[in-house]
């Protein structure tokens, strides 16, 4: 680890890599646990609805079973009159009047045996106990767990017997009509399903704590126990919300689910502790933190495999690299192939390694040499070529007998020849300028008050570096190919500016024009470098020399002007200019 945890770049990535994998994986995990925390909730929720709606089935059924059970009272005179007999009267008017009112060809039919059969089957049903009450009092018939039955008789009907709460259980009033009148009631009947009963079939439920509450708020535990568990019952029934989440400490919560009855008065109330379901599925948690665990650090091994290998790469580019700047060319094991770009890159290196090698030893070196004698060759060629010339016109003063002006022509000469033959082969434009100023001062000399010159350069451009005496040849081109003797304005114009990214050097001059066809083959042999023999020697040598010294950043336009003469425009690039150093071209 410690080849690349070296470099900043893989230390960085790293770093970044293995807290985005842990984060990842947290993030992962925990999904994962709340994925399976969910589920566990459902299920519980699942077991909870499946509760409530047994009981609401059990309480359906005996619903339906009381209104059989009514509608046979009805349909059985006998059981009718047995019942009157029972309404309101002690023990011993109950039997007194059944004795009264029977007959001795029929059986005698007993309300509380008949309820017991057909409505509590055999006292071991739901229904507990069965009232039949007047306007005041009431007579209780009670069935026990093993079926016994007991009776009481003229209970007030404010008697506790006959209060209504959840922990006894549901009571069903039925009214008792007359079957002759149906408009005038007897009494009521009043039966009671035990809670115990009811929720007695789903205790054995995997519920952890639930809870049937009533409309008076009243709660009957179903499972759990203590005064936790029933306040945690009213706070879910309080809550308002069908299921939701209660906080039972710092950072404990329980999950409630409630189910309203549509039929019957009450709601049913299912809680799991979040806590205790965790630490009982501890062992599930645990296997998915070492999964995930194991994944992390799986990728994390293979994020730090591909990173040395990476890294080693990178060092040996970076290696190559300052044995090409120190010029190291010793020759080192190749590099392993890898098919990626790191590899690719490394064995491509030190392959170009060797190859500069050679070539600085074979072609480079030749190449700079060949390029300094072509240089001096061209500045050879100009020299002498304008010093014949401006001999000739000191011959031509002398033949007219002019001596001042031939003397001033000397001097200037001199003076020019003397700038020509120093050393200085790279010199600053502003010289180059003042080379220039002489030579037409001395063509003035040959034409005078027919020839005239104008320099518009800005000081910007006086400074560039440039190589000597290349202005001359443009503008003898003029006096030889353009100049009119017989003309008395023959004109030649130097500009100079600078631009956002270049600067400008303009010669021009209000001579003839150079025919398209010629200017077309000018510019093809400028641009192709043609070197054959022919006319226009100046100007290539101009064009060839300039090249040289500025390189890419180095052109050349020539165009004619539109209304007389030819336009020579030179454009040199900032950047070119910035890169060229004097001493670096001498």
């Amino acid at each position: 680890m410690r080849s690349f945890m070296q470099i900043k770049i893989y230390r960085g990535k790293f770093i970044a890599y293995a807290v985005f994998v842990v984060f990842i994986g947290l993030a992962l995990g925990a999904l994962t646990c709340a994925v399976l925390l969910d589920q566990w909730v459902g299920n519980s929720r699942n077991e909870a609805a499946g509760a409530f709606s047994r009981v609401e089935n059990t309480l359906q059924y005996d619903a339906d079973r009381i209104e059989a059970f009514m509608q046979r009272v009805y349909s059985n005179g006998g059981l009718v009159t047995d019942i009157r007999c029972f309404l309101g009267n002690s023990a011993e008017g109950y039997l007194t009047s059944r004795l009264q009112d029977s007959h001795y060809n029929r059986a005698l039919v007993s309300f509380p045996d008949d309820i017991k059969s057909f409505l509590s089957n055999g006292g071991q049903g739901d229904i507990t106990q069965v009232s039949l009450h007047t306007a005041q009092e009431g007579n209780v018939v009670r069935f026990d767990n093993n079926g016994n039955t007991s009776f009481l008789f003229r209970l007030p009907n404010t008697d506790d017997a006959f209060s209504e709460t959840i922990q006894k259980g549901f009571v069903y009033r039925k009214k008792l009509s007359d079957p002759n009148q149906i408009s005038r009631q007897l009494g009521e009947f009043r039966f009671l399903v035990s809670s115990d009963r009811i929720f007695k079939t789903v205790q054995n439920d995997h519920l952890s704590e639930a809870a049937a509450v009533s409309a008076s708020g009243d709660v009957y535990l179903i499972a759990g126990s203590g005064g936790k568990a029933e306040e945690l019952v009213r706070r879910a029934v309080a809550d308002g919300r069908t299921h939701g989440y209660l906080s039972t400490g710092f950072a404990d919560r329980a999950y409630f689910v409630t189910f309203a009855s549509t039929e019957f008065d009450y709601r049913f109330v299912s809680i799991v502790d979040v806590a205790p379901l965790i630490r009982q599925k501890a062992n599930v948690l645990l296997i998915v933190f070492l999964i995930v665990l194991a994944a992390m650090i799986c990728v994390l091994l293979l994020i730090v495999y591909n990173l040395r290998e990476d890294a080693n790469f990178l060092r040996r580019i970076i290696n190559a690299i300052g044995r090409a700047k120190t010029a190291d060319f010793t020759p080192v094991n190749r590099a392993r192939y890898r098919k990626n770009e790191y590899g690719m890159i490394a064995r491509e290196l030190d392959d170009m390694i060797l190859q500069l090698d050679k070539h600085i030893r074979t072609n480079y070196l030749l190449k700079l040499k060949q390029q300094e004698t072509e240089m001096k060759a061209l500045q050879h060629q100009i020299n002498p070529h304008f010093l014949y010339n401006t001999l000739e016109v000191i011959r031509s003063f002398a033949l007219v007998n002019r001596a001042d002006d031939t003397s001033d022509a000397i001097a200037t000469l001199g003076a020019l020849y003397r700038d020509i033959v120093k050393n200085e082969n790279i010199i600053p434009l502003g010289s180059e300028l003042n080379l220039l100023q002489k030579y037409l001062k001395i063509m003035e000399f040959k034409y005078p008050k027919r020839f005239y010159y104008q320099f518009n350069v800005d000081e910007a451009l006086l400074s560039l570096p440039t190589v000597k005496f290349w202005l001359q040849p443009l503008a003898e081109n003029f006096f030889i190919h353009g100049f009119h003797p017989e003309s008395e304005f023959n004109l030649l114009v130097v500009n100079g500016w600078e631009e956002e990214e270049r600067f400008v050097l303009e010669i021009a001059d209000n001579g003839n024009w150079i025919p398209e066809a010629r200017l077309a083959e000018i510019r093809g042999k400028l641009s192709r470098g043609d070197d054959a023999p022919g006319d226009n020697i100046g100007l290539r040598n101009v064009y060839t020399r300039l090249h040289f010294f500025y390189g890419a950043g180095f052109g050349m336009t020539i165009d004619n002007n539109e209304e007389a003469g030819v336009k020579v425009s030179v454009i040199l690039s900032k950047e070119a200019t910035d890169d060229v150093q004097a001493v670096d071209r001498r």
